[in-house]
């Protein structure tokens, strides 16, 4: 079991994801979702404090190097700030499910970042395994639409959800994927708890100035008020840059970063039940396909 620890964390991160992309979509229909990005790092904050407490006798990593500090801030500030400001806007536009299936470009993403960045080199099997994830992504949201013209019949794409929510879960996408990458350039042999939490509090150094120059303040003191909305904001805090985040970093120490982003990539799969039972979404088998597609292509990506 020890051997597999790194591919156990992934699928962990994934099963977090899913919670935690439900419990922030619909907090940020109730409060919006700059409010809930900011409160849920500070939430998590405490979160990892207490954990590494415990199991390093450490609240603040204080025990970092500054070329670790250096790279996982920038991490934190492009991952959280940037990328997570898309996704959970994204979340609120088009919804988790729909969201969290172009987030399975992430992992190529990360492989485009880290071949700019790191020097890694991509292969033929790695541009057909992004190529399959597209396709797949295109069959969830693309639709042929019938209609006529001057007495005849035109058939054209068009897309079957919001194009601004698309390229909004596509811009966090990117944001994650290159912050998967800074973070790993950072972190080395650290502890991932406490390599997350120098993400996190770089994340609410960024979103506390974003909301001063924006005046959004007073959403964040409205939304502390919304019971219901505190309750869902609190368990994807608890699921998401505390344990998701941390077991992302715990994976990519101990298995490849390939593996592990691949089983990080079965979201998408796993949000599709809790979507139609919770939600009451309606999917159909084209969605269903789609979503099998773009796993697949992740997986090929890194066989």
């Amino acid at each position: 079991m020890q051997d597999y620890f790194g591919e156990i964390a992934g699928v962990l991160t994934a099963v977090f994801w899913t919670v935690t992309s439900m419990a922030f979509e619909s907090a940020g229909k109730k409060v919006g979702s700059l409010a809930v990005n900011l409160i849920r790092l500070v939430m998590a904050f405490f979160f990892i404090g207490a954990y590494s407490w415990i199991a390093r006798g450490f609240f603040f990593p204080s025990d970092a190097s500054l070329f670790q500090w250096q790279w996982l801030a920038l991490s934190g500030l492009v991952g959280f700030v940037i990328g997570d400001l898309l996704l959970f806007q994204a979340f609120v536009v088009v919804g988790a499910r729909i969201s969290m299936l172009i987030m399975a470009l992430a992992p190529p993403f990360a492989a485009l970042v880290g071949w700019l960045l790191l020097g890694e080199v991509l292969d033929s099997q790695s541009w057909l395994g992004m190529a399959v994830t597209m396709v797949g992504i295109v069959i969830v949201i693309l639709k042929r639409e019938r209609s006529t013209q001057n007495g005849s019949i035109v058939r054209k794409l068009t897309s079957s959800y919001s194009v601004p929510g698309i390229l909004l879960a596509l811009g966090g996408a990117i944001g994650q994927a290159t912050g998967l990458v800074l973070s790993k350039k950072g972190m080395g042999e650290y502890d991932a708890f406490s390599a997350s939490q120098i993400r996190v509090l770089a994340g609410i150094a960024g979103f506390s100035i974003l909301f001063i120059f924006m005046k959004r303040w007073p959403w964040v003191w409205t939304a502390l008020k919304h019971g219901s909305a505190m309750k869902r904001i609190t368990l994807g805090a608890f699921f998401g840059p505390f344990l998701g985040v941390s077991f992302s970093l715990l994976a990519v120490q101990h298995t490849s970063a390939g593996i592990a982003a691949t089983l990080m990539a079965i979201t998408p799969v796993l949000i599709i039940a809790p979507s139609v039972i919770i939600f009451k979404e309606k999917v159909n088998w084209k969605e269903i396909l789609g979503a099998v597609v773009t796993v697949a292509g992740v997986a090929m990506f890194f066989l």
